[in-house]
């Protein structure tokens, strides 16, 4: 029987990783903010991702990152850990740990050192997607990789192996994202298609696409959990009300040097239990932005002036 819903859909959060002033992990923060998170009704958490410095971290210490998430909040949100590597063998060792914790799918990115052309990068995915027995989301973010994935293996990968379920799209374009959710769909209906930036969310359930996998969901996910169920309500009066604050709240990436630290940064001007602190070459952000980052959020109505 053909599949027509897609696997994954709504809101999922690509988590942040909180930090001590060791820069050890804080796992009590970690604790902390996946049960906000879950209260206030994501869909999924996306831990050891390109949000949470997955790249400063050991593999060891991104596997009792995401065995922390499971224990705490596995079975009431997905929990699709990142597997992504310069080395496929790698990928697979990581996504085979992965599913022993007992995972609901994972998210990889194309290898992103050495440039690879797209022969390559499929037989990249296909070999991740034989060996690991989970339900793989591709994600594109070409800003970080070198390399736009093309719509064409999207639509070869959801047509041949029926574990890559889904794309993740961090890639400023409208028309990507129309032609990938046409060309796509139109040959696999039940392929998840996630926006990766807050301000796409609203345009790609209009374009037909899922949801949105969003780094300022850490932060206030009940305005994008209300953008996509005022959508799924028909209520597009309520979903651009909501999507306007988003728009705004887009601002907060900006005033920082960096995405993890503008993230991080909000969360302590929210007076989250999460300290600011980054893994160097990231810095920790100085008080001016701070109060650029408060500014934005008392515009939007989250902070009192």
């Amino acid at each position: 029987m053909e599949l027509t819903s897609p696997k994954f859909y709504g809101v999922i959060v690509p988590m942040i990783t909180p930090f001590n002033e060791d820069l050890s992990i804080d796992f009590e923060a970690v604790e902390w903010l996946v049960d906000y998170l879950a209260d206030k009704g994501v869909n999924g958490i996306f831990p050891y991702s390109t949000t949470g410095e997955f790249i400063h971290l050991k593999h060891e210490e991104g596997l009792k990152l995401v065995k922390a998430v499971m224990e705490k909040v596995g079975g009431k949100v997905w929990i699709l850990p990142g597997i992504s590597s310069n080395c496929t063998s790698h990928s697979i060792e990581l996504g085979r740990m992965m599913a022993d914790l007992g995972v609901d799918g994972a998210v990889i990115t194309p290898p992103f050192f050495f440039k690879v052309g797209v022969d390559m990068l499929k037989h990249h995915f296909s070999m991740v997607a034989e060996k690991v027995d989970l339900p793989i989301i591709v994600y594109n973010i070409p800003s970080a990789t070198g390399i736009n994935i093309p719509v064409s293996l999207y639509a070869e990968l959801a047509m041949e192996y029926s574990n890559i379920v889904g794309a993740k799209v961090t890639f400023d374009s409208i028309g990507y994202m129309r032609n990938l959710i046409r060309e796509v769909k139109s040959v696999r209906k039940d392929f998840t298609i996630l926006t990766g930036l807050d301000d796409h969310l609203l345009n790609t359930l209009i374009l037909g696409g899922d949801g949105g996998i969003m780094a300022l969901a850490n932060v206030v996910p009940q305005i994008h959990i209300e953008v996509y169920k005022c959508w799924k309500d028909n209520n597009l009066t309520g979903a651009i009300n909501a999507f306007k604050k988003l728009v705004k709240l887009v601002e907060i990436y900006d005033a920082a040097s960096s995405f993890p630290t503008s993230v991080k940064t909000a969360l302590k001007v929210m007076e989250a239990p999460v300290k600011p602190y980054v893994r160097p070459p990231l810095r920790t952000e100085p008080p001016e932005v701070e109060e650029k980052i408060r500014s934005i959020l008392v515009e939007v109505g989250l902070l009192k002036s």
